[in-house]
């Protein structure tokens, strides 16, 4: 689970400084950058499992030059940063397996992974250049710092007590000099026992946490797979419908492939023991999910075809219609895809979802939030195989999204002016409401978020300009001039 990002010299991502709760919800115009939020924790999910040139290549730009790695830099007109830094603070699961299948424990679960890197230009891959690791490290955070990292509303006797553990002196990874080089070390969990790692960190082509293993720093190890697990989910109607061979995995993709095998696979594992839910309780849970949004609904289930080995999703109305997936609606499908995967407890980390309104009536945008909200963990219940540490942050521009969120998930993303440097340029910031929690943040004043003007609200809370006496007679009549509805519209009437 993300609790607090900072960056610095990603994209238009300056002094970036933004607090998670379970539930965060990014608004802002389009081209403001709360999409190079996403981009940032795409880039450190994927700077802990695959190569630095690998992970700059999987990350969007702005120009679309997907091989062009110096465009992840911040820029003012064509001087590029020489680096950009992340520090992200997060809660880990106590254990996990590695890849080979060896456990591992952590020996602390509330971590501050800072990573800094700069540009290098490499004549053998031409133009793309390539990353230098400037500094890379893993750092515990104590159990009694906890109520000054954690502000968002949660249990401290039960959700935090069950999250939080360890308590180190020392950290698992530190970037030194010695004899005039940075070397990158890999502390063993044992603390000041055990020689550590040590890396030259010029020559490095992957992140040091990117490497571990159960038996070098199980709770490195344990880091990297939850940064692994953040996953910036684009649901595609066509990926959604496609039916899956015997052979599938099950469990869904990033762009929604393998909706029916997970289901199935759901649907089957453990039936009614230990208090799982049984097959037929499992489609009736999704069902009723599916009702909340389509009312013509009294079916959901899998159909299996043994002779061509397809597991096919179904849905049938009350009348006993039955729809295939390729007949069902793009915002149904998605809406089917987010109730499977709230059912899915092995879906964990940090699940980013842009715009999740698409495709949604406005009268049915609730239930959809609402779905959201019961994806992410309850921070006011131990954390649990009935409530895994999962994490639900969306982004979007919908005045109907940012008027049903809770107002402390709300950050608003806008662009203001900053100098640096002697320069003048225009970067994001990210705002949240006075008087939630955001606002709030005892022991670092220094780093507490913007405020947002009310004034800037206006544009979610009254989004159409209304004016009656505006315009020239031929302008056309548009639906909300009409005199017997202004009275009726919150805000318009006259």
């Amino acid at each position: 689970m993300l609790t607090r990002l900072q960056v610095d010299g990603f994209k238009n991502l300056v002094g970036v400084d933004v607090r998670f709760g379970p539930f965060t919800c990014i608004a802002g115009a389009n081209g403001v950058g709360k999409s190079n939020l996403f981009d940032a924790i795409r880039f450190l999910s994927a700077l802990a499992h695959v190569p630095l040139v690998e992970a700059a290549l999987l990350v969007r730009d702005e120009d679309g030059k997907s091989g062009d790695i110096r465009s992840l830099f911040h820029r003012v007109g064509d001087v590029h940063d020489q680096s950009m830094q992340f520090v992200a603070e997060m809660v880990v699961p106590p254990e996990g397996l590695d890849e080979l299948g060896q456990k591992a424990e952590a020996t602390n679960t509330f971590l501050r992974y800072t990573i800094r890197l700069t540009y290098r230009a490499d004549d053998s891959l031409r133009a793309l250049g390539s990353l230098e690791i400037q500094e890379e490290k893993l750092e515990h955070i104590n159990r009694s710092e906890a109520s000054a990292h954690l502000l968002f509303p949660h249990s401290a006797a039960t959700w935090r007590k069950s999250v939080l553990k360890g308590r180190r002196t020392s950290p698992y990874i530190s970037t030194e000099l010695d004899n005039g080089q940075k070397v990158v070390r890999l502390h063993q969990d044992g603390g000041s026992s055990g020689r550590p790692i040590s890396r030259p960190a010029a020559s490095l082509p992957r992140t040091v946490i990117s490497a571990t293993n159960a038996a070098e720093s199980p709770t490195a190890l344990i880091a990297k797979q939850e940064m692994r697990a953040w996953r910036l989910l684009q649901l595609e109607p066509s990926a959604l419908r496609q039916p899956d061979k015997f052979t599938a995995s099950t469990a869904l993709e990033p762009d929604g492939s393998h909706l029916p095998a997970t289901l199935y696979c759901l649907s089957r594992a453990h039936p009614g023991k230990d208090g799982q839910l049984t097959e037929a309780e499992t489609y009736v849970r999704v069902a009723n999910r599916l009702a909340e949004l389509i009312d013509d609904v009294a079916k959901v289930w899998i159909d299996r075809d043994d002779r061509r080995e397809l597991l096919t999703l179904m849905v049938s109305s009350k009348d006993g219609t039955i729809h295939p997936a390729r007949a069902l609606s793009d915002g149904t499908m998605r809406f089917l895809a987010l109730a499977v995967l709230e059912l899915d407890l092995r879906a964990t980390g940090v699940l980013c979802l842009e715009e999740p309104e698409n495709g949604i009536h406005p009268e049915r945008i609730p239930k959809i939030l609402q779905l959201l909200q019961d994806i992410a963990t309850d921070a006011e219940l131990e954390v649990d195989g009935d409530n895994p540490l999962r994490q639900v942050i969306i982004n979007t521009h919908s005045p109907a999204v940012v008027q049903q969120v809770p107002e402390d998930s709300l950050v608003v993303a806008e662009l203001k002016d900053k100098v640096q440097a002697g320069q003048r340029f225009k970067c994001v910031s990210f705002g949240c409401l006075p008087g939630t929690w955001r606002s709030r943040n005892p022991g670092e004043p220094s780093h507490s978020g913007p405020i947002l003007a009310k004034g800037q609200l206006l544009a979610y809370l009254n989004p159409v300009p209304h004016d009656l006496a505006a315009g020239s007679a031929a302008q056309k009549k548009r639906v909300i001039d009409r005199k017997d509805l202004t009275p009726m519209i919150p805000g318009l009437a006259l």
